[in-house]
């Protein structure tokens, strides 16, 4: 991959929520915890700013990160992290360790490209209803994609994609695909606004046919 975050990173031994409001107070941290793999768990630290200033960039998320723990360097995936409720503050987060022979699963933007220049929006005005902003998708680190187009060029009025539309990277699978027909999600679709002409007229034409009975 062409972008790299690397974020330095600290072992801490001190637990419990006293200790996470000291470091997040007076050297101003982020208490997380780094998992998985075959080897145990660390509670670590990191740079509160360093980090919120790294999940400015999007592709924070569906990237391979490097966490530099006290000179060591490990590979991981953000996998979950927490906020304050209403101050601009991080206060935990969690990194699963990767393998380059391990699937991982992850959760990765959809990029929508041509709306703008849509027969179907920019001429005949359709509206466009996003149903999913991101999928979640399983491959193997090296295949992870920094996120997924959805061309919406020839996309037609009236239409949906879905899951099973998406054109994906070699070696990547949508995650919700795999537990069959059912989980084919709709993704995005395009349709005329309400009260439109061309609405108004269809209405029309039923309102006709109901009088005729």
């Amino acid at each position: 991959m062409a972008q790299e975050f690397v974020l330095e990173a600290f072992l801490r031994d001190d637990q419990g929520k006293g200790a996470s409001r000291r470091l997040r107070r007076e050297e101003r941290k982020i208490p997380a915890i780094i998992y998985g793999g075959d080897k145990d768990a660390r509670s670590i630290s990191l740079w509160h700013n360093d980090l919120k200033k790294a999940l400015e960039n999007e592709a924070f998320f569906s990237h391979i990160l490097t966490l530099d723990v006290d000179g060591k360097k490990e590979s991981v995936i953000l996998k979950d992290l927490q906020r304050h409720p209403y101050k601009p503050i991080l206060t935990h987060a969690d990194f699963l360790r990767v393998d380059k022979d391990h699937e991982i699963h992850v959760n990765v933007p959809l990029h929508f490209i041509n709306e703008e220049s849509a027969p179907t929006i920019k001429l005949q005005g359709g509206a466009v209803n996003h149903q999913l902003n991101e999928v979640e998708v399983i491959c193997l680190p090296q295949d992870l994609p920094e996120f997924i187009e959805v061309d919406m060029m020839d996309i037609a009025m009236d239409q949906t994609l879905h899951l099973s539309d998406l054109k994906l990277p070699k070696g990547v699978k949508v995650a919700a695909l795999l537990q069959g027909e059912d989980h084919d999600q709709a993704v995005v679709s395009v349709h005329l606004p309400k009260g439109t002409k061309a609405d108004e007229a269809e209405e029309g034409e039923g309102e006709e046919e109901g009088g005729q009975e």
